[in-house]
């Protein structure tokens, strides 16, 4: 028999190839939030403010859809792999009817919470007047965000990782084309300004997903989703939870750190939130490789593990370190010789420059250790042990990020404010060799020198 590519090929030829198509999905579906920022710059740096305060919103809505789709692929790929076709579809349809109960619960935030969220923030009358305009469209029509992530999810579960790209890909990019002209009004259309901005996101994420209904129904021959006598079923929907809440909290925990450190910061200047936008942006952007390359990693490491193959193992993840780290050098290098020219994409103010340069070379220090932690964190991942990585984003974000960013506030300087970051990285660095060193001792270091045979599936 043929054997499986992942037993035999070349790790470094194979860890590339499987990286390198998501390394592109994933940085075309961050530049669109990098390329929203820079339009919305060119309004004000109150409207850059504005989005940014709506951020962590927008975090937690992907954090519950990602999660559930990640629980919902879990359970499909397992019932595929049984030939059980029927147990299947029924993973898939529970996991559409879970998305369409979760945008239902955001449409009722959306029409209430809106106002109290921006007030509990800011008193400024042109960031409130912004902001509640832009997380009003985002929440309130927001159906298409969480069938995009579903139907894309449903892809991806079946190995359809091309037709998985174009979904994630051609809401970006539509997303990107409309900015403009509902944003600053070109060719006729009527200028929103950061209202605009949302339009044209919820029209790219409608779009998208209108694309992953029409691929799945035509292409996805693996699944047939259940619509008529549909009926929720609660066993299903407990295994896609049981997988898709750590999932999803750890990256929901994102959005309580940006909530805090905008409450944090609004205590020196709107200016200061704005800039941290900015780098938050910057730094979603500048990691996509490595999440692309994490990607690439778990199914090598899952594959030789089960094959029992110790030094495929260990050389798999000892490349991703490397060629993480590498990437994480070439970004530090950027934003600490150019910070004053990735600020000016953004429209940067004199006041800007003045907080966003310190804040550029200090935080981007944390570069240095957070390749290693991403790769790492995402090996627990492919030895069951997602909770490792729970532990140290929780640690690192809630333990020891924002109460220091709070003590160092204190100083009254908001320059000491962003050292809070590479310390936090460090202390992550440190919990994940520590985790590591586990997964080594318990699972990899027992495996026998000869690999067993292994075949195609």
């Amino acid at each position: 028999m043929e054997q499986n590519k992942m037993g035999v090929m070349p790790i470094n030829k194979l860890l590339i190839s499987m990286s390198l198509p998501m390394m592109l999905s994933m940085i075309v579906q961050s530049l669109y939030n990098v390329v929203d920022s820079i339009f919305v710059a060119q309004l004000s740096e109150n409207a850059l403010t504005a989005v940014t305060l709506a951020f962590p919103v927008q975090n937690l809505m992907i954090a519950i859809q990602v999660g559930t789709g990640v629980g919902m692929n879990a359970l499909l790929s397992r019932r595929l792999g049984e030939n059980n076709y029927e147990k299947a579809n029924n993973a898939a349809s529970n996991g559409v009817f879970l998305s369409i109960l979760h945008y239902l619960v955001i449409l009722i935030l959306g029409l209430t919470i809106v106002p109290f969220f921006f007030r509990s923030q800011t008193s400024n009358p042109e960031i409130l007047a912004q902001g509640e305009s832009y997380m009003r469209i985002i929440m309130i029509f927001s159906l298409g965000l969480f069938l995009q992530v579903i139907f894309e999810k449903l892809l991806q579960g079946t190995g359809k990782s091309v037709f998985s790209m174009w979904v994630q890909g051609s809401g970006a990019i539509i997303n990107i084309i409309l900015d403009p002209f509902f944003i600053f009004g070109w060719f006729g259309f009527p200028a929103l300004g950061v209202t605009g901005a949302a339009v044209a996101t919820v029209i790219g994420q409608t779009v998208a997903a209108l694309i992953g209904v029409l691929l799945n129904y035509y292409k996805n021959d693996e699944i047939k989703l259940q619509y008529k006598n549909f009926r929720p079923h609660l066993e299903t929907i407990k295994d896609i939870y049981v997988v898709g809440v750590p999932s999803s909290m750890m990256i929901a925990i994102t959005s309580v750190t940006i909530f805090s450190m905008n409450k944090i910061l609004l205590k020196f200047s709107p200016t200061a939130i704005a800039v941290f936008g900015v780098y938050f942006r910057l730094q979603s952007f500048a990691f996509m490789p490595i999440f692309g390359l994490n990607n690439g990693m778990i199914p090598i490491v899952a594959f030789n593990y089960g094959a029992r193959n110790k030094e495929r193992i260990k050389e798999a993840i000892r490349l991703s370190i490397i060629y993480a780290m590498i990437f994480m050098l070439i970004c530090l290098a950027i934003f600490q010789f150019f910070p004053v020219t990735l600020l000016n994409l953004f429209n940067a103010s004199p006041e800007m420059l003045e907080i966003g340069v310190p804040a550029m070379r200090i935080i981007s220090i944390s570069f240095l250790f957070a390749g290693f932690s991403i790769i790492v964190s995402t090996i627990f991942q492919a030895f069951g042990k997602g909770t490792f990585g729970l532990y140290v984003s929780f640690t690192r974000q809630v333990i020891v990020l924002i109460p220091l960013a709070y003590l160092f506030s204190l100083t009254g300087n908001v320059d000491t404010i962003w050292w809070s970051f590479p310390v936090s990285e460090l202390v992550s660095a440190l919990l994940c060799v520590y985790f590591l060193r586990v997964i080594f001792k318990k699972y990899v270091e027992p495996l026998p020198d000869e690999p067993i045979i292994t075949n195609s599936l």
